[in-house]
């Protein structure tokens, strides 16, 4: 699919030249948990063409999340009407909303609480407004469990596979994150997160295409690109793909709400700005073979170095 993918948008993920396992989360300044870019129309049209095509893949939830659900509902719905007036607006008498989305030219009347008045589950029915992926984890004997979301834009990972499973369980298989610890220290923060404190953090890979359905259940679709990748085509097939994800602790559930925000930037676009272009080839350089195993790199990574060493050198050259 065709994508906006301005540098002055662009959430570039990078501070250091050298690139770590971390928990780099910070407090949000504007607490607001969506994004609307450029390109909503043509990706709302695609996540909800995925939610048709495949409703199970793309959305899970267990029977005791539908109290929280709403409570997304209500959050997200403020803050589309809050950050977004000209796009969005809800309207409250009592318990009967009605809520426009002026960009799909939509209006749903609905009873606060009362499932039947939605045409789908709260958040299945939010998500189909937004360009973010939800995510609904419930605290419960001192941990977080994965109990309910809207998953059209994974990075290679499944709801279905990890619907009910623990925080720890479903971050098992990335290298070193449990032997150093890193996997308790992360979870503790987020246990400790409170309601109207809002953090956020950024998670990048590199992919060969642009598409933003790369799930678990369609690799054998998308992962065959990685052997497809050459210097020549390299500037327009590999991505730059960065998650823009933020965390909001519930006031009324105690449930930690994700949302994740997917850009995606080709190289031929990064390697406009030089300090972008020379930082990310110090860092895919110097990145662990662990590191690169894990974001199924490994194919193509030295072909990539290859194209952005020959774009730092004639950017020197001039």
């Amino acid at each position: 699919m065709k994508l906006s993918n301005s540098l002055d948008s662009f959430p570039y993920p990078f501070k250091e030249d050298v690139y770590r396992y971390s928990n780099n989360a910070i407090p949000m300044n504007h607490p607001n948990s969506i994004e609307i870019t450029p390109s909503y129309q043509e990706e709302l049209k695609h996540k909800r063409k995925l939610l048709s095509d495949h409703p199970e893949r793309c959305f899970q939830s267990l029977p005791h999340t539908i109290k929280g659900q709403w409570e997304i509902l209500e959050l997200v719905m403020e803050h589309l009407g809050t950050y977004y007036p000209d796009k969005f607006r809800l309207d409250k008498k009592g318990d009967n909303w009605t809520f426009y989305n002026h960009l799909l030219q939509e209006k749903q009347c609905f009873i606060l609480g009362d499932e039947s008045t939605l045409p789908c589950e709260p958040l299945n029915f939010i998500g189909r407004h937004v360009q973010e992926d939800l995510i609904f984890m419930l605290q419960r004997d001192g941990d977080l469990y994965l109990d309910a979301g809207q998953l059209c834009f994974p990075a290679n990972w499944s709801l279905a596979f990890d619907l009910g499973m623990s925080y720890k369980e479903i971050h098992q298989p990335i290298p070193g994150f449990k032997d150093e610890g890193l996997d308790q220290r992360i979870l503790q923060f987020l246990l400790k997160l409170e309601a109207g404190n809002p953090w956020w953090r950024k998670n990048w890979s590199l992919m060969a295409g642009n598409r933003l359905d790369t799930s678990l259940e369609t690799f054998d679709v998308w992962g065959k690109e990685r052997k497809q990748v050459t210097k020549e085509n390299a500037g327009a097939l590999v991505h730059l793909r960065v998650e823009v994800q933020k965390l909001f602790r519930l006031p009324r559930t105690g449930g930690i709400l994700f949302t994740i925000h997917t850009h995606l930037l080709p190289l031929e676009k990064l390697a406009t700005k030089p300090e972008w272009l020379k930082q990310f080839y110090q860092i895919l350089q110097e990145l662990p073979s662990y590191i690169v195993e894990y974001k199924g790199l490994s194919l193509f990574r030295n072909v990539v170095l290859e194209y952005l060493r020959e774009q730092v050198e004639s950017r020197e050259a001039l």
